[in-house]
């Protein structure tokens, strides 16, 4: 069990789809996580990124994507401090292999951590192909996850790659479905799935991202799930004081 002291905090954020284009929207929410990094930093006991930090990431041996210099470089001065931050690949950006861990000294999660602070169990995870509530998506997952493929993949020119990758993504996440409002307790796969989830083992929150809506709704006794929304509409993130976990909206005037 890890054990917070009462001066610290842990803060998650999830999906600010970094490099989605239009590139100068993308920069202004760059440099707005930046702030809030350097801010929640002064406290933090820990930082938790939940995935689809970046639009599109994927390294090839010896290149890595442009862009994103501030943000690689304020969390490489976190963990410098000793801050660990926690980086959970999320469907835009789970081809994150050693880079960005040994460039910048975050650890990196690909499957749900279950993990336990000061007494409140933990369920962490980017949100997506939970169970088996996305059968077509976990379809998709399962060939964006193959090695054999990721290595032809990966002999395509870099600038070919991205271009299609960000047209891939301009189709899925500003189509008509992406922000869908929300639908009901019997119908969010999120919900469904922890309360599966709870069926056989108790935690007391359930963190997510993906679903790019803010979320924190009681699904069962003294348990909570709470999504994070994003950073591309919402601006939202969640702190946990060491008793409590409060879903907040940092200010807009500041992007």
């Amino acid at each position: 069990m890890i054990k917070i002291p009462d001066t610290k905090k842990i803060y998650f954020l999830s999906d600010a789809h970094l490099g989605l284009p239009p590139l100068e929207k993308s920069l202004e929410r760059e440099k707005l996580l930046v702030r809030w990094l350097n801010e929640v930093s002064k406290d933090a006991h820990s930082i938790y990124l939940l995935g689809d930090i970046f639009d599109y990431w994927f390294e090839y041996r010896k290149v890595v994507p442009r862009g994103f210099t501030r943000l690689l470089g304020k969390i490489s001065e976190i963990t410098d401090s000793g801050i660990p931050v926690y980086f959970f690949t999320g469907n835009h950006d789970v081809w994150v292999f050693d880079y960005l861990p040994t460039e910048t000294g975050i650890k990196v999660f690909t499957k749900p951590l279950r993990i336990e602070i000061n007494g409140k169990k933990f369920f962490i995870a980017h949100g997506d192909g939970l169970g088996s509530y996305e059968k077509g998506y976990n379809i998709i997952k399962s060939i964006f996850t193959s090695r054999i493929l990721q290595w032809f993949y990966a002999r395509i020119h870099p600038n070919a790659s991205a271009s299609f990758a960000h047209a891939w993504s301009m189709h899925s996440r500003l189509s008509k479905d992406a922000f869908l409002p929300f639908l009901g307790e019997d119908k969010e796969f999120q919900i469904l799935y922890s309360k599966e989830v709870l069926k056989k083992e108790h935690f007391h929150f359930f963190v997510y991202g993906h679903r790019h809506l803010p979320l924190d709704i009681g699904i069962g006794e003294n348990s909570r799930m709470i999504c994070l929304g994003d950073w591309f509409y919402n601006f939202t993130y969640a702190v946990f004081d060491g008793q409590e976990m409060e879903l907040k909206s940092y200010p807009m005037e500041k992007l």
